[in-house]
């Protein structure tokens, strides 16, 4: 496999994905993780953001959402939304779920509440 040729452009787009999120679902938290937060992406990589916000919805219901304010930014490169709620990342890094802590732990704050 290749590495991304332009990345600045992919970066570029994260950031305005992050920033579309930020203001049109106004979550707590989104954290870029995977092949791009570790500056390894190649050119079939996607982004990959865990979005952390309090709400009642259903999983299914929260990723439409997200996906709906991004459907016009994310054509070059797939994006890959996790949404999760404050309650449902308690539970599983009490669990010790691998994949969250290593996603909290290494993962790149793109946008917090303040």
């Amino acid at each position: 496999m290749r590495k991304v040729q332009n990345i600045n452009n992919t970066e570029e787009t994260i950031d305005i994905i992050a920033k579309q999120i930020s203001q049109g679902y106004k979550p707590k938290k989104i954290i870029l993780f995977g092949s791009y937060a570790k500056g390894n992406a190649r050119e079939d990589s996607d982004i990959d953001m865990l979005i952390i916000k309090d709400t009642e919805k259903q999983r299914g219901q929260r990723w439409m959402e997200v996906r709906r304010l991004v459907r016009d930014i994310n054509r070059r490169v797939p994006f890959e939304p996790l949404i999760y709620t404050t309650d449902e990342i308690k539970k599983r890094t009490e669990m010790g779920d691998f994949f969250i802590n290593e996603i909290l732990d290494n993962g790149r704050v793109l946008y917090e509440q303040t």
